[in-house]
């Protein structure tokens, strides 16, 4: 009968891997020991492989330095037959940083302009880095108000240049230097309100209004 039970609960253990590794659950697990090419842990009183190319998502050389370190992790790995467990910590790190560069896009505010510098140059435009492993497109037809053949007539890779933020969509960032080309021109044209002086009768109307009440000798 201890030994029925025994078996019970040690399907329901691996049972619940299961689910866990369907569902990516987050959990944190202590590193107590290192072995060939990884680390082991323990989970629910089952031992558990985190191979050292799944500690991080940087290159671990000395699995020695994570021993007592807690991690982040899921299970990506989970064979109740072979008694493997199999976690990942470079998954969690992965999935964080791209929440949390799309976090910082969708923050990003079309209008506003910023300084970036030219990353690589494709046919159809050029890629700008804005800093802290965001980047945007400058496609070809926003780089100049002047017909453009090839991006690298206007832009050269390390170059610094200004760009300003048109559209912000599905992570994505797309930039015009156009734009600011364009933005004195704009300005002038906008002080101007010709709502006013649409057709020749609304200015003669206006005229005559701006004149009423004026005597002349």
């Amino acid at each position: 009968m201890a030994e029925e039970k025994m078996e019970t609960n040690d399907s329901m253990v691996w049972d619940k891997f299961k689910e866990m590794m369907e569902n990516k659950e987050v959990f944190t697990v202590q590193i107590l020991e290192t072995v060939k090419a990884g680390v082991v842990t323990y989970v629910e009183g089952v031992r558990a492989f985190i191979p050292a190319s799944q500690l991080s998502d940087a290159y671990v050389e000395d699995t020695s330095e994570w021993l007592d370190k807690d991690v982040d992790v899921r299970i990506i790995t989970c064979d109740p037959e072979k008694k493997r467990l199999v976690l990942s910590g470079r998954e969690v790190a992965r999935d964080r940083k791209r929440e949390e560069r799309r976090r910082r896009i969708d923050a990003m505010q079309p209008g506003t302009v910023l300084e970036g510098t030219v990353q690589t140059i494709k046919p159809y435009g050029a890629f700008v880095d804005l800093g802290d492993g965001i980047d945007g497109l400058v496609h070809i037809s926003q780089m100049s108000v002047k017909r453009v053949n090839d991006p690298a007539e206007v832009v050269k890779e390390g170059e610094k240049v200004k760009v300003k933020i048109i559209r912000v969509a599905d992570g994505k960032i797309s930039l015009s230097m156009k734009a600011l080309e364009d933005a004195p021109v704009q300005e002038k044209e906008e002080s101007v309100d010709v709502s006013l002086y649409t057709t020749k009768e609304n200015a003669t109307t206006s005229l005559a209004d701006l004149l009423k009440g004026f005597k002349f000798d």
